[in-house]
């Protein structure tokens, strides 16, 4: 009975349906039994590693792929993983794929492994016990070897904001950071701002990368000079833009705008400010990026960039979806617009 089970999971070695290798040809190679490689195939967690190691190479050599799930069909089981699950722009992307999982009843699972492989190494064990149907990765990176496992199970994989260059085969979606950057850059530059300070995000990060590239390009274009000083390290929390405003307004001359690259920062960089008893736009003018619900309470309402972030996570858990049913996503990059949203934390420069 349990080899007639385990045939039944038989994979495909190629989009055709043709059967290039059976789990019985597998096991046989492997010298275990077909249920273990069953049990390999299917995500048990009651495999040796060593055995585990031996029959995922010989699945991974031999172009063995699970069974597709038929078109029409319903996935069961997605994983949602976040390096950090510590800030409010997370829970936006949760809203968006949790929309898409709710309509085609599907569950989620949201881990954060904090950047330590240590802690992915445990995610990893976890996916195999669960068997997901698909793994959406935030703003992070798997290492390579983790990434070549997914790949041997067969578990389809899309990337939200790469953290760096993403495996070729792994679909991303994103949104316009240089475009968001520059557009921020030039609505002060318009207003008559010439010093303007700018507090990065995590070069590691895409998205931190085009941002500042999004503030230059700006300046640039505006013949507006680029100072060095200007630019102060952050890391999208609170705490860095309070830190890097302060850098920034103990400059011997002081921007009379700042632009945080996250909104979390630019309101750190707004208490700053409060704490030296300077006003905002009165005195310095500051703009945001992300768009998070609460900024348009913060005190005065932020101008910020809107980062569709509920819209990216619908539309990766529609792709990783469509992967889980060998539906191939129109593209593997796709960008979502952002926009600049003008609130009351802008200003004209007050004339010296």
């Amino acid at each position: 009975m349990a080899g007639k089970r385990a045939q039944r999971d038989t994979g495909t070695g190629s989009p055709d349906g043709a059967v290039k290798v059976t789990i019985s040809e597998i096991a046989r190679e492997a010298g275990v039994s077909v249920p273990t490689v069953s049990r390999v195939v299917n995500g048990r967690s009651d495999v040796s590693p060593a055995t585990r190691a031996r029959v995922e190479d010989l699945l991974y050599r031999h172009g063995y792929r699970r069974r597709p799930v038929a078109p029409g069909a319903r996935a069961a089981l997605l994983d949602l993983v976040f390096n950090d699950l510590d800030s409010p722009w997370a829970v936006e992307i949760i809203r968006g794929v949790e929309e898409v999982a709710h309509e085609q009843g599907v569950g989620t699972v949201v881990s954060a492994i904090h950047g330590r492989a240590g802690a992915a190494r445990q995610w990893m064990t976890n996916l195999r016990a669960r068997a997901s149907d698909g793994v959406i990765l935030v703003t992070s990176a798997l290492e390579p070897g983790l990434h070549d496992e997914l790949r041997r199970l067969g578990v389809p994989l899309v990337v939200i904001d790469p953290a760096g260059s993403p495996a070729t085969d792994a679909p991303t979606v994103g949104a316009t950071n240089w475009a968001g950057g520059m557009a921020a850059t030039e609505h002060l530059l318009g207003l008559g701002h010439r010093r303007i300070g700018f507090i990065e995000g995590p070069p590691r990060l895409l998205c931190s990368r085009a941002r500042l590239d999004g503030y230059r390009a700006a300046l640039d274009a505006a013949g507006a000079p680029l100072d060095g000083e200007l630019i102060v390290p952050g890391d999208f929390y609170h705490e860095s833009g309070f830190t890097g405003a302060n850098r920034l307004l103990d400059l011997d001359v002081p921007p009379t705008a700042i632009f945080a690259a996250s909104d979390q920062m630019a309101l750190g960089a707004i208490e700053a400010l409060r704490r030296r008893g300077l006003r905002v736009p009165e005195d310095v003018s500051v703009v945001g990026f992300d768009d998070l619900p609460e900024v348009c309470w913060s005190s005065p309402p932020l101008t910020t960039v809107r980062q569709p972030l509920s819209d990216m996570g619908k539309l990766a858990a529609r792709a990783v979806l469509d992967l889980a049913r060998s539906v191939e996503p129109a593209s593997p990059r796709v960008e979502l617009a952002t926009e600049l949203v003008i609130r009351a934390s802008t200003a004209q420069p007050r004339l010296a």
